[in-house]
């Protein structure tokens, strides 16, 4: 049997609390209360993200980004009911938003003359083709 010693185990150890994160929040419905935001992994895994400073959740969201001061577990319970159960602290990317258009640089679009078609050439018609033609 194997011994294993400190940093050759096969799998990390348990990760222990955060505790009171600072958690995103938005405006509830019809403007009453505030509801936790919810994110995408970079593999697209709906999570929940907490901070562990308000500093931390500034930079990666911005300054005018809400907040409230959750624990762990009562993060985790929140959203255990809608199967989320990732809490990502401190993620160290969010993706920007979207840029505004820059202003568009003119366009040259060819622009298509007609060209008179050339006259039809006329050929005298047979006798069996004006009575297909009339029939």
């Amino acid at each position: 049997m194997a011994v294993l010693l400190d940093g050759d185990e096969s799998e990390p150890p348990d990760r222990f609390p955060a505790g009171p994160l600072y958690v995103p929040v938005r405006p509830g419905p019809n403007g009453y209360g505030y509801v936790v935001r919810l994110f995408r992994s970079p593999l697209g895994v709906r999570t929940t993200v907490g901070f562990t400073c308000e500093r931390r959740l500034t930079a990666t969201l911005g300054p005018g980004q809400r907040w409230i001061r959750l624990a762990e577990p009562a993060l985790r319970a929140m959203t255990a009911p809608l199967g989320i159960t990732t809490v990502t602290v401190d993620p160290l990317f969010a993706a920007p938003p979207p840029a505004l258009a820059p202003a568009l640089a003119p366009v040259l679009v060819p622009v298509l003359v007609p060209v008179p078609a050339p006259a039809p050439v006329t050929t005298p018609a047979s006798a069996s083709t004006v009575a297909l033609l009339t029939t």
